[in-house]
């Protein structure tokens, strides 16, 4: 039995953000843990990005930054990405296509998360 747990940390790019023309720029780091008895492969990810603005924008391919990484039993597997918002509130959600040893396909959903510019919510 696979039993997958994702973790997700995210942080507001500044540097790389202009506010002036809209453009907010995030980084999520996502840690998948394989709590299971046996590897699992990631094979693709699907996801769905809403501004406040309630603008939506999908997102789906192989793998995660370029990878379909193995993640052993007991293990975990690390990766930070990016997006871009409009708008400087905005929420991620979707889910990871995965397989187990036997070939068994399964998907492993990722929670809605927050992005925010720091203190802009009380």
């Amino acid at each position: 039995m696979s039993t997958i747990r994702i973790e997700v940390k995210t942080h507001y790019l500044a540097a790389q953000s202009a506010p002036d023309n809209g453009q907010y720029v995030f980084a999520y780091t996502i840690t998948i843990h394989n709590d299971g008895d046996a590897e699992v492969q990631l094979l693709n990810r699907a996801w769905k990005i809403t501004d406040a603005d309630h603008k939506i924008t999908r997102v789906a391919g192989d793998g995660v930054v370029g990878e379909q990484p193995k993640i052993a039993a007991g293990e975990s597997y690390s990766y930070t990405s990016g997006t871009v918002l409009a708008t400087p509130i905005g929420s991620m959600e979707g889910h990871y296509g995965m397989v187990d040893v036997n070939g068994t396909k399964f998907t492993v959903e990722i929670p809605s998360f927050r992005l925010a510019v720091p203190n802009i919510l009380h």
